[in-house]
């Protein structure tokens, strides 16, 4: 077959004009560059498209369960990791939820109280993320304050935000209930509570 095309092709170089086969030859050139000019501008498309669909996870972990979580929804759901890391690393005794002057205790009792994050907690080019997952220990029934520090130094407005937690024995509803009325421009989705979950509990929660 390719012999035969090699025939007519000589056949019919031979019986063209050169102005004719010159013409022939740039309206292909012209062809093979717009081609190419397609490809790349639909490759550059579909570039765009994913860059304009990442996801992020972003956590605050006091002594590394919600961690754990956190790196499994990331891993599941093919996403940015993102620690939100204390300034001042909070101890066994600022914890202590039994001590009404411990750090913890302190600044859950203040609604206005915002801990300093390390870093100051801007996420590098967030405007890139159109859907992030935020998650946190439940502390005093409700999110702990330092995410609500996270949540103000970003650019959060019109995203799609969803919240999971560890906990003991609280859920997720008075958090959710806070963050959606003192934020309301954020999309908010359901919060769920996932304590040690399992492979299929974190595809349900990702989907």
């Amino acid at each position: 077959m390719v012999i035969a095309f090699r025939r007519e092709w000589r056949k019919f170089a031979t019986n063209t004009r050169p102005t004719t086969m010159k013409s022939i030859i740039i309206a292909l050139a012209g062809l093979l560059a717009m081609s190419t000019t397609a490809c790349a501008q639909a490759q550059k498309k579909e570039n765009n498209t994913r860059m304009e669909h990442k996801t992020l996870v972003a956590y605050f972990s006091a002594t590394g369960t919600t961690q754990v979580v956190a790196q499994k929804i990331a891993k599941a759901a093919g996403a940015d990791l993102y620690e939100i890391v204390p300034e001042q690393e909070y101890t066994a005794a600022d914890l202590d939820w039994t001590n009404e002057r411990s750090r913890s205790t302190v600044e859950m009792k203040d609604p206005n109280s915002r801990p300093a994050i390390k870093g100051g907690g801007v996420v590098k080019n967030m405007e890139q993320y159109d859907t992030i997952y935020i998650g946190f220990p439940i502390w005093w029934y409700q999110q702990p304050t330092i995410i609500n520090t996270f949540i103000e130094a970003n650019k959060l407005d019109g995203k799609v935000v969803k919240t999971f937690a560890t906990s003991g024995g609280s859920n997720t509803k008075r958090a959710d209930a806070l963050l959606k009325a003192t934020y309301p421009a954020i999309n908010w989705r359901p919060g769920t509570l996932l304590n040690n979950p399992s492979a299929a509990e974190i595809a349900n929660y990702v989907k």
